[in-house]
């Protein structure tokens, strides 16, 4: 009876049910986006916590010694990636395409090594800071002794995921040295298991999709008071950790002389799970970049949570099963059937809208991708992919109503990469295999 009626009243959710493909604009965009969740401030405060832990870093991981304890990605254009899905969906995209190289973050190679990897450093600092172990004026170094690893081995950090959130968890917590306990869903990769129990963090499996398994971590994380839950749905600290991405990429398309301003619009799709990250990543990019930068989420058509919370504004009331889906996809880190509520809340004025993408058609831009620019992005990674091809096909109202029609040719489509170097070499094969069956 509920579905009827949301039907009745939404009816893109009955194309969504029917699995096919949609662009759902959101009419409450503002120029000047605001909410009252979340402030500019944490995220200046974030990055100033990362700043404090880049010489920790750098000690502790080798391979951010040349960025000098820097957790960053690098942009790339894609022109032949471009002409391949042109060529593939019989369509022009007007303007240009970059990628921002999340996949390959330092430490856990995707977008969760923003919010993640900052909510175990901010997380470590406040125990060591209240047990009088450290202060934030001292060299951030000293975390990396093995009387500090003691002393935070006597605490848990616990999370639920699909597998990267848990992974970049797994691999700063246990290198700090706490106990780390991943609740880990039915859609997370082996490998990504077999990973963090290879870096000594407990790793619990579920038959269950991704909520079952963040409630069941909220529910013991409770029962332990030396435990501190990573909650995805709901943590600010997650949120700041992303945001302070786009502070840096302001500065990184200044060094490109990628102009974003009325005449020069900026497109950015982001794939999108239960919404942290895409959330964090989008608030920075409005409150940095302003109204001239359009924000796109992309969500598998068998879980579209963000779409549905946002187009009935019931947010985490409503769970893409409500509307018949499986919440069934190749994209495992987008397998998600109901989207946080704070997130959700916090996008309603922020994000331009949100689209959906077909396994099939995810499978197909991972196959060009590699046969375009030899760059392998995991299935989640490719809705972003897909933004101009979906903006183009069901955007020109979207287009006519900010007046851009005319600007496109000037226009930057960034798709946000979001995971992919810590595929094993076996899974990326299996992948193009199954692209080209």
């Amino acid at each position: 009876m509920m579905k009827n009626k949301l039907f009745q009243q939404f009816p893109l959710l009955q194309t969504m049910a029917n699995q096919d493909t949609v662009l759902w604009e959101n009419t409450n965009w503002a120029k000047k986006a605001q909410t009252t969740l979340f402030s500019i401030t944490e995220v200046i405060e974030a990055e100033e916590t990362l700043q404090r832990f880049s010489s920790y870093l750098k000690e502790a991981f080798p391979e951010l010694r040349a960025s000098n304890g820097f957790i960053e990605s690098a942009l790339q254009t894609i022109p032949q990636m471009q002409e391949a899905l042109e060529k593939t969906f019989d369509m022009k995209i007007t303007g240009q395409m970059i990628v921002k190289c999340d996949h390959a973050l330092p430490i856990s190679g995707s977008i969760k090594a923003r919010g993640g990897i900052f909510e175990v450093l901010r997380h470590a600092e406040r125990l060591a800071i209240a047990h009088g172990k450290l202060t934030k004026a001292d060299d951030y170094a000293v975390l990396a002794t093995e009387e500090m690893r003691q002393f935070f081995a006597q605490y848990t950090i616990a999370v639920g995921s699909t597998g990267n959130l848990g992974l970049s968890i797994g691999i700063m917590g246990k290198k700090l040295g706490f106990d780390v306990v991943v609740h880990m869903s039915s859609d997370a990769k082996e490998w990504k298991k077999a990973l963090l129990r290879e870096k000594g963090a407990t790793v619990i499996e579920y038959e269950a999709d991704y909520s079952v398994a963040v409630e069941q971590g909220r529910k013991e994380a409770e029962q332990n008071p030396l435990c501190h839950f990573i909650d995805d749905e709901n943590s600010k600290d997650l949120f700041a950790g992303y945001a302070v991405a786009a502070k840096r990429l302001q500065a990184q398309l200044q060094q490109v002389a990628i102009m974003v301003d009325a005449n020069h619009p900026l497109f950015v799709y982001l794939p999108c799970g239960v919404g942290g990250g895409p959330g964090g990543v989008a608030y920075g990019l409005r409150e940095y970049l302003g109204e001239h930068v359009h924000i796109f989420f992309a969500e598998p058509v068998a879980s579209p949570c963000m779409t549905i919370g946002l187009l009935t504004g019931l947010h985490d009331e409503i769970s893409v099963e409500d509307i018949g889906l499986d919440n069934r996809t190749e994209a495992d880190g987008l397998a998600v059937g109901r989207a946080s509520k704070f997130v959700g809340k916090v996008m309603e004025t922020y994000i331009s809208g949100c689209y959906t993408v077909t396994d099939e058609e995810l499978l197909t831009s991972l196959k060009l991708a590699m046969e375009a620019e030899m760059l392998f992005l995991e299935p989640s990674a490719h809705a972003g992919m897909l933004g101009a091809i979906r903006l183009q096909q069901y955007g020109q109202h979207y287009l006519q109503r900010h007046d851009l029609i005319d600007k496109m040719a000037n226009a930057t489509h960034l798709v946000w990469a979001t995971g992919g170097s810590m595929v094993p070499q076996e899974m990326r094969e299996a992948y193009l295999q199954k692209a080209n069956s």
